[in-house]
């Protein structure tokens, strides 16, 4: 499911997780979430060493594939602040 940002340009949340730590990698591109995932898909497939990574805003991230436990893809949601009922 993808989402709309405030200038209506869609994007999704990739959640990778990373074998040995607790956190996982979460980054918001703007399209093409399943062409970042045959990518993932493909330099495990391929035991490439790394595989790189790019945000909706310009960021790029290098993860090793040996590392990648799982790939998530998710909407991204505005998260909302103070208590809710």
């Amino acid at each position: 499911k993808m989402n709309n940002d405030k200038d209506g340009n869609e994007h999704m949340d990739i959640k990778i997780g990373l074998a040995d730590t607790a956190r996982e990698l979460s980054i918001a591109i703007a399209e093409g979430h399943e062409n970042v995932l045959n990518t993932v898909k493909q330099a495990i497939e391929d035991q490439t060493p790394t595989v790189t990574l790019e945000d909706d805003k310009g960021k790029k991230y290098l993860v090793r594939t040996e590392k990648i436990a799982y790939v998530e893809l998710g909407s991204a949601q505005a998260r909302s602040v103070g208590f809710m009922r």
